[in-house]
């Protein structure tokens, strides 16, 4: 009775359209009142006590980082150096696309992001140079969901701040399925490409191709970016929330006194844009600290865990019934909700079937990473829709091959621990 209440009332709240962080706060709130012995103040006590975090701090400085260096001119140096190096060959452009949207995902921890700053100049480059607007919209898009998976990946903090896991394990957990999924998504991107004829950087008479040198030297400051961010956290210098404070200061200093192109301005809409986005996320995840809290007082997770191990008697196909249940919401529910959502449910399951935490957290991350990209929610979907100017379904329809390759990288991380955890056990 009381499962049933909690998740009935939680779905017809988001039929309603009440947005998720208010629809699951009501649904508990109203679930304890009327079928349930707890006290009420576990709700205010929960939210708090889930907001409470210092590793929470990164997400509104990861998201600043991301817009400072959007607008700063370090995504645009990044754009010209990969375009630089394999620009010039069939298909490059869908190379230098993929390439600069995982080098600025380790600095954004961003799929949003990653396919505002990269997608603003690239799409109408390879628009310029005879690409399809759909297969070039929708590689932006697909791309983009590498924000998530590479570290520092916002997603991947708020699962270890969900499951309890450490976020330094997740994020360098997340490097190879991270260069994977990229490098699956250059080899679709360059076949595609070659198959239709994209031709690379055509000069006119007299015109010269940039300096590889020049532009070069002008991309090391945006180069060294991660290197600070990924170095500092792997050596053990700073914290992951550190790294965040350290990212904004490095953009600060790059965007205004290198390439000068911050202004007071972009500052000031990079505050806003990020108040709000941190407003929405603090919302939905106090609330489903309560949520889950709730969830675990009266063993709905183990209730839950128990009736699949008892369905299904194999770990794999345990493991592939997860994975499509993932999916399945990841076509509604957006990634960061999603996961506040699923993993006090699935994590036990995914543990019985004897998954590591750490592993089980990217292959959620890059499953849900999918729902970018796959209508109708798809948040990557709508971002490169507005920079392009293009039809979602047009998009959409362009974008599922990239698609099935990013199931076929799912499949391997939910398959190949290694792929994961081989990092994690080295640096261990």
């Amino acid at each position: 009775m009381t499962v049933a209440l909690l998740f009935t009332a939680f779905l017809v709240l988001l039929m309603l359209s009440v947005p998720i962080g208010i629809s699951l706060g009501a649904a508990t709130a109203i679930t304890i009142i009327t079928a349930s012995d707890v006290n009420p103040i576990l709700l205010a006590q929960r939210i708090f006590a889930g907001l409470d975090s210092f590793t929470l701090l990164a997400i509104p400085f990861f998201m600043l980082a991301g817009n400072l260096m959007a607008h700063g001119g370090i995504a645009r140096r990044i754009v010209a150096l990969c375009d630089v190096l394999v620009g010039r060959f069939t298909g490059g452009m869908s190379l230098v696309t993929v390439g600069a949207c995982m080098i600025f995902a380790a600095m954004s921890g961003s799929a949003p992001a990653t396919v505002t700053a990269i997608g603003a100049i690239m799409i109408p480059e390879m628009v310029k140079r005879k690409y399809e607007e759909g297969f070039s919209t929708a590689l932006t898009a697909t791309a983009g969901t590498v924000g998530v998976i590479l570290p520092p990946s916002i997603p991947l903090v708020i699962y270890g701040v969900a499951s309890g896991t450490s976020v330094g394990d997740l994020f360098i957990a997340g490097v190879i399925p991270g260069l994977l999924v990229g490098f699956v998504l250059m080899f679709v991107g360059l076949f595609i490409s070659r198959k239709r004829g994209y031709k690379g950087i055509t000069l006119a008479p007299g015109e010269k191709m940039p300096s590889l040198r020049k532009t070069f030297l002008d991309a090391i400051p945006a180069l060294l970016a991660p290197f600070i961010i990924l170095g500092g956290i792997y050596s053990g210098i700073f914290t992951p929330t550190e790294a965040a404070v350290i990212a904004i200061v490095y953009a600060l200093i790059v965007g205004v006194f290198w390439y000068k192109e911050i202004t007071w301005k972009i500052w000031v809409e990079a505050l806003r844009t990020t108040a709000d986005l941190t407003g929405l996320t603090g919302l939905a995840l106090g609330f489903s600290m309560a949520f889950a809290s709730f969830l675990a007082i009266e063993q709905i997770p183990n209730q839950v865990a128990e009736a699949m191990l008892a369905t299904v008697e194999t770990d794999w196909l345990l493991i592939l019934m997860i994975n499509f249940i993932l999916l399945f919401v990841a076509l509604f529910v957006d990634n960061i909700s999603s996961c506040l959502i699923l993993t006090p449910v699935l994590l036990p399951v995914a543990v019985a079937c004897g998954m590591d935490p750490v592993h089980f957290g990217i292959m959620m991350t890059i499953a849900l990473t999918i729902g970018f990209v796959t209508p109708p929610y798809g948040v990557n979907l709508f971002v490169a829709s507005a920079v392009a100017k293009v039809r979602i379904e047009v998009i959409a329809k362009a974008a599922i091959p990239f698609v099935i390759a990013m199931f076929v990288c799912l499949m391997l991380v939910a398959y190949i621990e290694p792929i994961s955890m081989s990092l994690v056990r080295a640096i261990r």
